[in-house]
């Protein structure tokens, strides 16, 4: 497990914040300048307060750093500018080209499973290999809004069926952990907090077997109607996204592991 900190909520100085992104980046303040067309002084000054950035130098260092969107919002907040960039809920006409896109790309992926989650795991979308997976679980944690890490390590959710219980919850609360170290988000905090609380099912602490199939990365083995499927996870985001929800969206999708999770999946075609 990670041991990363956040960047602390008390840290409201744009120059403060720039020196924390830079640490954190392991970059020095005449590398940064170098990369952004400025000078180690004027980064210097900035740092300490005794200089505040225009904003585009604002954006500029922020970009050089790899701050994420909603972080670069706060910045310039910081510095004493307005945000740049939206934060357009999912619903809002102007994202229907998105959702469509969307909803196409799960679509193509089937039978195989893919959804869309946001920055806090809340599922956007999901296609007919993921609605297979969610057969028999809980029905109170199918309730809107679904919340994809609730669902998997939930005890009355995927847990009990997942082969390498512990080694996928390590992963996944991993994950998490990384973006906490990044993101000031309370919400996420708060179900990092919660997730992590669960208690293991029963034969959560097994490792799974392999057998004749050794994995190139570490797969989610899970259990489904009496057949043992393998599932490697990728994640996909999209490029310089010029809103915050776009920013932290993310496209999962599970790729089988073995022959025979090809095989099961292509059988439960219609």
């Amino acid at each position: 497990m990670t041991t990363a900190v956040a960047l602390a909520p008390e840290t409201t100085g744009v120059g403060a914040l720039l020196r924390t992104w830079r640490d954190r980046r392991k970059i020095s303040q005449l590398e940064l300048a170098l990369r952004a067309d400025s000078s180690a002084r004027h980064i210097s000054f900035i740092e300490t307060g005794r200089s505040r950035p225009s904003q585009e130098m604002v954006l500029r260092l922020a970009e050089h750093l790899d701050v994420p969107v909603r972080e670069r919002n706060a910045l310039l907040i910081a510095a004493g500018y307005a945000p740049a960039f939206p934060e357009t809920p999912m619903d809002d006409p102007s994202m229907a080209a998105l959702r469509s896109g969307m909803e196409r790309l799960l679509t193509g992926y089937e039978p195989f499973p893919a959804l869309v989650v946001d920055g806090t795991y809340h599922v956007q979308a999901a296609n007919r290999g993921i609605t297979m997976l969610l057969e028999g679980i809980d029905p109170a944690l199918l309730r809107p809004p679904l919340n994809a890490m609730r669902i998997t390590l939930h005890p009355d959710g995927l847990a009990p069926r997942i082969r390498n219980f512990l080694e996928w919850r390590g992963h996944l609360l991993a994950q998490m952990e990384r973006q906490l170290a990044v993101l000031r988000s309370a919400p996420l905090r708060e179900l990092y907090e919660e997730v992590r609380g669960y208690p293991l099912p029963e034969g959560g602490r097994e490792v799974a077997s392999f057998g004749d199939h050794p994995p190139f990365a570490l797969p989610m083995v899970i259990e489904h109607d009496g057949h043992v499927l393998s599932f490697i996870s990728t994640i996909a985001t999209f490029n310089t996204p010029m809103d915050v929800t776009v920013s932290e969206l993310a496209v999962e999708t599970f790729l089988p592991a073995d022959p025979e999770t090809v095989t099961y999946l292509r059988k439960q075609e219609p």
